[in-house]
């Protein structure tokens, strides 16, 4: 213990460092554990789709959804559900509704908005289209 205090007071500022990550750490592993959006695998995903018919919210822009993009997947900007403009996707609100980004760090904020908006079961996939495609899962690209 005694040296953790001396190196403390040799390096204060790579102490400090240590505890803000510490607590940013902390603080987004309790947001998530309370979050009513969860974030799920791949799998997960396919189960959703395939089982409960699962409704999946391309949040990229056009081009990128034109590249290559899941299957039936509706493309909604994030620009849009922060309006609150939804479209065709305002009838599966009783649906899973999964988001979906490049990586999955922009889909965040569109999937907490759409469950402010009253959807019920909103999910992320873990990292995005990215990753869907880094495991040879099916893109369709077009429309």
């Amino acid at each position: 213990m005694q040296d953790i205090m001396q190196f403390a007071g040799n390096h204060t500022l790579l102490s400090l460092a240590w505890v803000v990550l510490l607590v940013l750490v902390i603080v987004t592993t309790v947001k998530g554990m309370f979050s009513k959006v969860k974030t799920i695998s791949r799998g997960e995903a396919t189960r959703l789709i395939n089982k409960e018919d699962a409704v999946v919210v391309d949040v990229r822009g056009r081009d990128d959804f034109r590249k290559g993009h899941i299957s039936n997947a509706i493309n909604v900007l994030a620009a849009d559900i922060k309006k609150g403009s939804f479209g065709e996707l305002e009838k599966h609100k009783t649906k899973p509704v999964i988001v979906v980004c490049a990586n999955g760090v922009s889909a965040a904020d569109p999937a907490a908005q759409l469950n402010a908006a009253g959807f019920e079961q909103v999910f992320i996939l873990k990292d995005g289209v990215a990753g869907w495609s880094g495991e040879n899962l099916p893109l369709v690209r077009g429309k």
